[in-house]
């Protein structure tokens, strides 16, 4: 792996259970390196289960818990219930198991916390406000926001639609719009607010797992409404996901940017625990990519002329 820059930043994206993968990489990567993330990187951005890794890395929690948090409460945060029937219920999951399971991890610190001390760390959550409709950049520094627990930030960036209600009646996933890949919010960050030099910045965004399966075009033909729904709603995340990295790429030209991503031969449900063994070795897999700089580059090369 190429030596990081002077500043270094991470930024995870938004996938549920399949945050399980990110965590593994990184426990194979602190346990190589000998460094916990917190001593490597001083901005932080993450959207709903990447708020969940990127606060829990923040708060100094070594990556190796944090998959043993994955594996010990995923069968419990989404436990199926009558409320599986979710057309008819409105949502899936409670949210009480998830809001235990994060102030059990990250206690009552504040949002400002993270922020204070002889080494601030800039600690960004993306939350959609329904109320106001708009999205909110949860941040360490902000004074708006400094008084939110780190629990309960996280939670609201983790409340997806139609899986978990939302927070209060107002607050859920981060990435219901454009950030559920959050690398732009942090190059942002970065170059205009922590005004770090580009050149001297190496930003590492790390996906939850790429879709490629292909759809038979003799299906498609006879799609019905809700067959459209899981590929539609896939189309727009990836697609969102994937601009992200392009407008960094086409922005932030002297940023050491570096993507790595997975992709994923057979689906693999957001909500189900047990994909988590195969998600283990798939981690194993990013991590030997982050290891080797085996960048994502389907989306990394440099935009040409156009026909």
């Amino acid at each position: 792996m190429k030596p990081f820059r002077k500043h270094a930043v991470l930024a995870i994206d938004g996938g549920g259970i399949r945050g399980t993968m990110v965590a593994e990489a990184l426990a194979i990567l602190e346990q190589k390196t000998g460094r916990p993330c917190a001593d490597v990187f001083r901005i932080f951005a993450g959207t709903s289960t990447g708020s969940i890794l990127s606060s829990c890395l923040a708060a100094r929690m070594p990556a190796k818990a944090i998959h043993e948090l994955y594996v010990e409460l995923g069968n419990t945060i989404f436990k199926r219930t009558w409320r599986f029937y979710w057309p008819l219920s409105g949502w899936k999951f409670s949210l009480k198991p998830l809001a235990s399971a994060l102030r059990g991890a990250l206690g009552e610190q504040t949002m400002g916390s993270f922020w204070e001390g002889p080494r601030p760390i800039d600690v960004i959550t993306t939350v959609r406000d329904l109320v106001e409709n708009r999205t909110l950049y949860v941040k360490s520094w902000k004074p708006e926001y400094r008084e939110w627990k780190a629990w309960y930030a996280v939670l609201c960036s983790c409340a997806v639609p139609t899986f978990f209600p939302a927070v209060d009646g107002r607050y859920v996933d981060g990435g219901v719009g454009s950030y559920s890949n959050p690398c732009y919010l942090a190059a942002y960050e970065a170059a205009y607010l922590a005004n770090w030099d580009p050149r001297e910045t190496t930003l590492i965004s790390l996906g939850t797992g790429r879709d490629i399966r292909q759809l038979d075009p003799r299906r498609v033909d006879r799609f019905s409404v809700l067959d459209w729904l899981h590929p539609l709603i896939d189309s727009f995340i990836a697609d969102a996901s994937d601009q992200q990295v392009r407008v960094v790429r086409q922005f932030f030209p002297d940023l050491d940017f570096r993507r790595f991503q997975i992709q994923l031969d057979a689906p693999v449900a957001l909500d189900d625990p047990a994909s988590i063994p195969l998600l283990t070795e798939l981690g194993k897999k990013l991590a030997d990519k982050i290891w080797q700089d085996d960048v994502d580059d389907r989306v990394l090369r440099r935009p040409g002329r156009m026909a």
